[in-house]
């Protein structure tokens, strides 16, 4: 039960933040004083969530290097915690390269820098204002506050997926979530498939060494589309984020009893875009004929990089349980379970 509402706490977070994204009322402000600089504030505000929300999308694949045989299958649920660094629930506005905007010195967060809360910092509004005119200010998005919401400072990412064996020791995977309609604004769809197979049975020596050896390749989208309300400054606006996630791993894994001790060791390319769409009256003159001020946002994050896991798995009769963890940019420990045939 506790991994159950682990899946839906980490459901509700993710369009949290996806709807966040698109429906803070505080960015409005920033695109209206500078669609530049509104980009930018954006982009750092965000980016720790969609870097480590595309980097959770590459774990919880497999629990053994061994592929199903022939018509084997197993369905699997995973609980993925994705470390989020203390130096990632602030960013520093000085370093974005504002033209027009700054953080205001009476910010709550502004120390020895000038320093803003990302999505994942604290639930406190930084105020920034006109570098031309500082009497005028406004406030900014506050941080969701994820250590006082989770209990700690991580991103959780469920993962759900079932392998069928295959001849020839190769084993494929799926993760499917068709579109759901969440609510009267919110899409949301899932698609992955994977790759396992057993390169050891091509090694001439190794061949009858007690241990299995394979290869794995996966590939996972996730997208979630928002609709705005339409007002006196919009039209037909909407924001779409979509996440690429692709990892290649060796893995090795040894069977003793009930107990199956494994590791892996490959690469991630992990990738995202977060777009705001429509047009949108940024300078409010009745028009939208301004530069940007149609698809004013279109944003690019990057989280790719080496891993290395390892973990265990018990199996009893049909039923799996296992845990690993993974060293990468943001550290992850991955716990499931599974019913587990042949």
């Amino acid at each position: 039960m506790k991994l159950i509402k682990g899946l839906l706490t980490s459901m509700a977070l993710i369009c949290a933040i996806s709807n966040g994204a698109f429906a803070q009322e505080d960015f409005a402000e920033f695109m209206k004083e500078s669609v530049a600089d509104g980009e930018k504030l954006i982009s750092a505000y965000i980016s720790p969530a969609m870097n480590s929300l595309s980097s959770g999308l590459n774990q919880g694949w497999y629990n053994t290097a061994k592929p199903h045989k022939v018509a084997g299958f197993d369905l699997t649920i995973n609980f993925n915690a994705m470390t989020i660094p203390s130096n990632e629930l602030f960013f520093d506005v000085s370093k974005l390269n504002l033209t027009e905007i700054e953080l205001d010195p009476s910010s709550p967060d502004y120390g020895d820098a000038p320093n803003a809360p990302t999505v994942f910092g604290p639930d406190r509004a930084p105020t920034f204002r006109l570098k031309d005119d500082p009497s005028q200010t406004f406030e900014g998005a506050p941080g969701i506050d994820l250590k006082k919401n989770i209990g700690q400072n991580i991103m959780p990412v469920p993962t759900v997926h079932f392998a069928f064996g295959l001849p020839k020791g190769t084993e494929v995977k799926f993760r499917f979530v068709p579109k759901l309609n969440l609510g009267d604004e919110m899409d949301f769809n899932l698609f992955g498939i994977g790759v396992l197979h057993d390169v050891k049975q091509w090694i001439p020596g190794i061949k009858s060494l007690p241990f299995d050896l394979s290869a794995f390749a996966g590939y996972t989208n996730m997208k979630v589309a928002v609709t705005i309300p339409d007002d006196a400054y919009r039209e037909d606006a909407k924001g779409e984020m979509s996440i690429n996630a692709a990892t290649v791993q060796g893995i090795i894994s040894k069977k003793i009893s009930i107990l199956t001790v494994y590791g892996g060791m490959g690469y991630n390319v992990a990738t995202s875009k977060l777009a705001l769409l429509g047009s949108f009256d940024v300078n409010q003159d009745g028009d939208y004929a301004d530069t940007r001020e149609v698809n004013p946002v279109a944003l690019d994050f990057s989280a790719s990089g080496p891993r290395m896991t390892a973990g265990f798995r018990l199996k009893l009769a049909v039923l799996t349980l296992h845990a690993d963890y993974t060293l990468q940019k943001y550290k992850a420990l991955t716990v499931g379970l599974g019913i587990n045939v042949r």
